[in-house]
């Protein structure tokens, strides 16, 4: 694992090495990153539009025939919340209220009665035996998550737990999973690193691995997202190579 992150360290100084960007730079790369990283989160949890229709959508407006609604809807909620984060990124410190937001963000078009609120019931997980807290804990647990929030370990490594422990207390009734991602993209994008993406070819891997960290074993996702931030760390210096 280390050698990892000391690879991840050393792409991220020869990123920091042609910074600062141009506005027009930045603001491309901005939405390169969120049609990648709103259509495969949203791919991750069973929406079916492309990356195509998805760049589509978001640019123009325009839907994908024979497509559901829903999937849509998502895509602009997320793109939504994928803007808010740029909003934040100064904040000393994130707080519930941003979590809140972001989430209502994404999901208020889909259920705007349960957006950017903490569920009621109790949710089941399918495909695996861990059960999330009850309901009438999860407040408790939010207030302890964000005041663990920021850490002294490595940001990659902070960043990926902080997405493990969200989606363990599966505080929503839905979107967890793509607020838990928008989560730990702010924490990384606030420590200069690009937006981490996980494919969906990689969504067994990414499932089996958080499963693993639900039973107290969080080497193979932080093992993961360090495999990811490597390969978005490329991506990006891809792009500026002369």
């Amino acid at each position: 694992m280390q050698e990892k992150l000391d690879k991840i360290d050393k792409l991220k100084a020869e990123i920091d090495s042609i910074r600062p960007l141009k506005p027009e730079e930045a603001k491309q790369l901005k939405e390169y990153f969120r049609i990648g990283l709103t259509y495969s989160s949203n791919a991750l949890e069973g929406n079916t539009l492309t990356e195509t229709e998805t760049k589509v959508l978001l640019e123009d407006g325009l839907t994908a025939g024979g497509k559901p609604i829903k999937e849509h809807l998502e895509a602009v909620g997320h793109s939504d919340a994928f803007d808010y984060i740029y909003t934040i990124l100064n904040k000393d410190i994130i707080d519930e209220g941003d979590i809140l937001k972001l989430h209502k963000l994404f999901y208020c078009r889909i259920d705007n009665k349960n957006a950017g609120v903490y569920r009621d019931c109790r949710v089941f997980i399918t495909g695996t035996d861990f059960i999330p807290p009850p309901p009438q804990k999860v407040k408790d647990e939010m207030i302890n998550f964000v005041k663990n929030l920021h850490t002294s370990q490595h940001p990659v490594v902070s960043a990926s737990l902080a997405h493990k422990n969200f989606v363990t207390i599966h505080p929503f009734v839905d979107g967890n999973g793509r607020t838990a991602r928008l989560l730990m993209n702010l924490l990384l994008l606030k420590e200069g690193y690009p937006i981490v993406i996980i494919p969906p070819i990689r969504r067994v891997d990414y499932i089996n691995s958080l499963q693993k960290s639900n039973k107290g074993n969080d080497t193979d996702f932080i093992s993961l997202i360090a495999d990811m931030t490597i390969e978005s760390l490329k991506d990006y210096l891809r792009m500026f190579q002369k």
